[in-house]
Order: structure tokens, then C-alpha cells, then sequence
């Protein structure tokens, strides 16, 4: 039950003043740098920005004091923009607090499953195809703000997006495009003048002073969303019907997946900067404790934010209080310095998202898997495409289906099933062997399986047994090589088994492994063949081949099996 302890437990064992002093400084600075990312992503994402701090703030601290990190940062991330922008725009605010209460549930249900290692099985060309389409989206989100267009809301759709950019293109406010362009200089240019103070929190401030001052006529916070006044939330239980709580399901589960998959990745990341290691189940739990809260008072979908993250490591944090802390100071700002908020220019936040969709394309990474083998370029352009033109949600279960068939494809053809007559010939005839020369009688055909024996080579068994073009009076089945055998597997066994007695020809199997022996003895084939059509070695079944061909009846087995070996 280890797994499912929160590191706040275990960290705070020998805590010193020093070390309170170092995740102090740290979660000062995090919450700070975490301001601006809030406020921009609940807007990128169709809410408002008090959605956005109700995130970073609940969450925030319930994935620090309950999770399985010593330092993951966590709150509203780039990586739900898209999904909750399409959620908000079909079931509105309430259907998307009951799609992340649904997710935080699943989350919950992963780590107490112990799936926290399974998450990690997930294929890199997958989150790389949609993570950088997710960025492209991002990207393409801030297209109207950056350049002030005078136009409506922007579409969710794709293609729908392009074309109104491309209709409302001569609405360019020069004003608008000025203030992105100098906000992206300082957001690019202010880490090498200092890393102490956060260059978001430069820009925002830089700008929003600007923008006072000469009276620049730009959109901001307070003309789209009013004065941002920050008031301590109640629980909103949502109105939605039964209906469309189901179908809100499957972009729950989408919720669930990416905030999983962010998160461990996080932790991971965190794990090779301080020398330590997570625990992933506890940190599933963490993240959908984190959620469900997190929708309960208005808030929007939170995982483990590694750019947060990274930058509570490198101001000294060690210990969950850094992040806890981290929650504390956001609060703090929102209610003392919210209103303030209010005059920060939209074209502001557009560069700051800017740039988080840069850093999460991860261009270098995606240009390199286009090197990868034709299967994985598939699934990488897939997942991109589907993301970018259609849904996140189709992008992950097309991507995930199509890497499970990559997967059984591959598996597939690295199963050989080979006759053994000219093989074992040469194999005991080899300098590096030391085996005795094996007679394979006339009457006999030895067939080796080797590799997974599954349903994806379950057919290439029958089809290579089916090619023989003297029919054996002695089948012999060699197994030693078959690490796996499954139920599909079992049936095209079965399958040879009885049409080879219709043909009056006797199966015999030998050096059977575990697993697969096993399974026949738990199968019907098992009552079927009986032990004595099952042998240790190569050598005892052809001897039994010999005696039965001379005699016509099976003589008992010399060496039993029993059980697995």
C-alpha cells in the first residue's frame, strides 16, 4: 500500500527550517509565474479567467499535499485547451463540469487499479502527434487577439477558423499586433537579463503599463470579461440532464488520458532533476481528487504541469509545500490584485500562449519520428491530423487503435513457424553447439513455433501446417521458443489437432514453457491431447514417434509432464 501514500508524508520526516525557507521561495515564485498561465488558458479555452484561478488554486494545492510527486506542479495546462474549448461549445459550462467531475473519477479509479505504470505503454509517436497538434490549435486560437480582428467568436472547427481569419483579415488592429510583438521580444529576451523574476510577469506588466499610457486602443480582460473580481467560490452542483451526462463519457475518458499521461510525464521529468522517484498510483488518485474538486467549485480540468514544475525545481524546491504554497500566494494575488488584472491586454496573453504553443509542438521531436519506421510515421500524422481537423477525443482512440494494431502486426511477424528437418540438421551439425546429430524419422515433420504465439499468428500456424505436401503419419510440435500462447492461439492448435486425427495422423508437442503449458492444461485441448501427447524434450517425442509408428498404439511416456517447468 506504499504506492498510495502521498509524498507529503513521507517528505516531511526531517524537514529543516533551510528547506522550508527554499520551497517558500519556490512556491512564491511558481504561484506568481502561474498567474498569467491562468487566466490565459481558461480564456483560450472558451471560460473565464476566475475558471481558470479556481483551477490553479484548488487543484493546485490537492495535487501537491495528495500527490506522489515531491515537487509536480499542477493546475490548467495547454494541453486541455482544445478539449475543453469543443465542450464548452457543445454542452456549455455545465457539461463540462460534469465531463472533468467523470474524469477526475476515472483518474481516481486508474490509481487504485495500480494502472500508473500501464500509462507509461502508451507509444511516443501517439503523444507527439497530438501534442503538437494541440499546439497548433493553441496557436491558431490566438490568431484573433494577437492582430485585434474585429470579428465574432472564433469556430471551433478547423477549417472553419481559417476561413474566418481569411474574411475578417483586413480588420488588423496595428495597435493589437504591436503589443504581441513586444510582449513576445520580452518574453524571449528578459530570461537572459534575469531567471529570478518570471518573464510573463514582465511582460504582463510592461504592456498592460504601455498600453495605459499611450492609450492604445487594444481589447482587454476588463471590455471582454468586465472587472475581474476574484470572490472565494461555492459548490456549483451543474445542470445537466442523464442524457447528456452519458454522452459527455467518452470526452471524460479524453480528459482522463491526457491528464494522466501529462501528469506521469511531469513527474517523470521532475524525477530525473532531483534524483528521486514518483508514485505513480497516488498520483492518479491526486489528480482526480484534484479534478472532481476543481469542478465543484467552477473550476476547469488540472494535471501536472512540467514547465511549473521545472521552475519549482530550479528555485529549490524539494518537499509538496513548495507547490502547496504555490496555491496559498495565487490566492492571495487573485483577491488582494485581481481587479488589477482586468487591464491586461488580450494581444498580452496571445503571446504568452504564443510561446507556450512553441515550447509544446516539440517541432525538433516530431521531425526526427518522421525518420521512424513507415508504421510509427502513421500513427504520428494520424494523431496530428485528427487533432488539428477534427477532435482530440478521435485523435486519441483512432491514434490508440491504430498502435495496437501496429503493435500485433509487429508481434505478428516476428512469430516464425518453421519445418525443422534441414534447421535441426544444421543446428547439429553446428561448431557452436553441442549436440548430439538428431535423426528425424521418415513419417515425422518437426514444426518449431517461436515468437508470441497469439491470434495474430495464429492463421500463418494453420496456413504454413496446411502447405505440407506429403501428409506425416507424426506431427511433432516444437514449442520451446513460445513465450506466450492465448485463446485464439489454443483454437487453431485445437484446429490441427482434430483434423489431424481425421486424417489419422498423431500430434505430439514438446518443450513446452510455462505459460503456454499452462494454458493447454486449463484448456479442453489438454483432455484432448492427454499427457502422454506432451513431452520435456525434442528427443523423448521423437523417440515416442518411432515407437508408435512401429506399433501402431502410443507406449506410455517415459517423462511426464506434470506442470509448468
Amino acid at each position: 500500500m506504499r504506492d498510495l501514500v502521498p509524498k507529503l508524508a513521507t517528505t516531511l520526516k526531517g524537514y529543516t527550517r533551510p528547506q522550508l525557507a527554499s520551497d517558500l521561495l519556490a512556491g512564491t515564485i511558481v504561484g506568481i509565474v502561474a498567474l498569467p498561465l491562468a487566466i490565459a488558458f481558461a480564456i483560450a479555452s472558451g471560460v473565464t479567467p476566475q475558471a481558470g484561478l479556481v483551477t490553479a488554486i484548488i487543484a493546485g494545492f490537492l495535487i501537491s499535499a495528495l500527490g506522489g510527486s515531491r515537487v509536480q506542479i499542477g493546475g490548467p495546462t495547454g494541453a486541455f485547451v482544445v478539449i475543453i474549448y469543443g465542450i464548452v461549445q457543445e454542452y456549455g459550462v455545465d457539461g463540462l463540469r460534469v465531463a472533468t467531475t467523470l474524469a477526475g473519477l476515472m483518474l481516481i479509479a486508474m490509481g487504485v487499479a495500480r494502472m500508473g505504470v500501464v500509462i507509461k505503454f502508451i507509444p511516443q509517436p501517439l503523444i507527439t502527434g497530438f501534442t503538437s497538434g494541440i499546439a497548433v490549435i493553441i496557436a491558431l486560437g490566438q490568431v484573433k487577439d494577437a492582430f485585434g480582428l474585429r470579428m465574432g467568436a472564433v469556430p471551433a472547427e478547423f477549417l472553419e477558423k481559417l476561413k474566418a481569419y481569411a474574411e475578417n483579415a483586413g480588420s488588423v488592429n496595428l495597435s493589437a499586433a504591436g503589443i504581441t510583438a513586444f510582449a513576445l521580444v520580452i518574453l524571449l529576451a528578459w530570461p537572459r537579463v534575469s531567471r529570478r523574476i518570471p518573464a510573463p510577469l514582465v511582460a504582463l506588466i510592461v504592456t498592460t503599463v504601455l498600453v495605459r499610457l499611450l492609450d492604445l486602443q487594444v481589447e482587454t480582460i476588463g471590455s471582454r470579461f468586465g472587472e475581474l473580481k476574484f470572490n472565494v467560490p461555492l459548490p456549483q452542483p451543474p445542470a445537466i440532464t442523464f442524457s447528456e451526462a452519458t454522452r459527455l463519457v467518452s470526452p471524460a475518458f479524453a480528459i482522463a488520458l491526457l491528464g494522466a499521461i501529462e501528469s506521469l510525464l511531469s513527474a517523470v521529468v521532475a524525477d530525473g532533476m532531483i534524483g528521486t522517484r514518483h508514485r505513480s498510483n497516488m498520483e492518479l488518485v491526486a489528480q482526480g481528487v484534484a479534478n472532481v474538486a476543481s469542478a465543484t467549485f467552477g473550476g476547469i480540468p488540472a494535471t501536472g504541469a512540467i514547465a511549473r514544475t521545472a521552475t519549482n525545481i530550479k528555485n529549490g524546491a524539494r518537499t509538496p509545500i513548495a507547490g502547496m504554497w504555490h496555491a496559498v500566494v495565487l490566492l492571495l494575488i487573485a483577491l488582494l490584485f485581481s481587479r488589477w488584472a482586468s487591464m491586461i491586454p488580450m494581444a498580452t496573453l496571445a503571446a504568452i500562449l504564443f510561446l507556450v504553443a512553441y515550447h509544446m509542438s516539440e517541432w525538433r521531436n516530431f521531425v526526427d519520428e518522421l525518420r521512424a519506421p513507415r508504421g510509427d510515421v502513421a500513427v504520428l500524422l494520424v494523431s496530428f491530423f485528427l487533432t488539428v481537423v477534427v477532435d482530440l477525443t478521435v485523435a486519441i482512440e483512432v491514434g490508440m487503435v491504430l498502435a495496437a494494431f501496429l503493435f500485433m502486426y509487429r508481434m505478428a511477424e516476428t512469430t516464425a513457424v518453421n519445418p525443422m528437418r534441414r534447421a535441426m540438421q544444421e543446428e547439429a551439425s553446428g561448431e557452436e553447439h553441442d549436440l548430439v546429430r538428431t535423426e528425424i524419422p521418415s513419417g515425422v515433420e518437426v514444426f518449431e513455433i517461436s515468437g508470441a504465439f497469439f491470434f495474430g499468428a495464429a492463421e500463418r500456424f494453420k496456413d504454413t501446417l496446411s502447405q505440407v505436401a506429403t501428409r506425416p503419419k507424426v506431427l511433432v510440435i516444437r514449442m520451446r521458443d513460445v513465450s506466450l500462447l492465448d485463446a485464439t492461439a489454443l483454437r487453431a492448435l485445437r484446429d490441427v489437432v482434430r483434423r489431424s486425427r481425421a486424417e489419422r495422423m498423431l500430434v505430439l508437442i514438446a518443450e513446452v514453457h510455462a505459460q503456454p503449458l499452462l494454458t493447454l492444461q486449463r484448456s479442453a485441448l489438454w483432455s484432448e491431447l492427454g499427457s502422454e501427447a506432451v513431452f520435456l524434450t525434442l528427443e523423448d517425442a521423437l523417440d515416442h514417434a518411432r515407437t508408435w509408428m512401429a506399433t501402431r498404439t502410443p507406449t506410455p511416456l517415459a517423462t511426464p509432464v506434470t506442470g509448468p517447468r
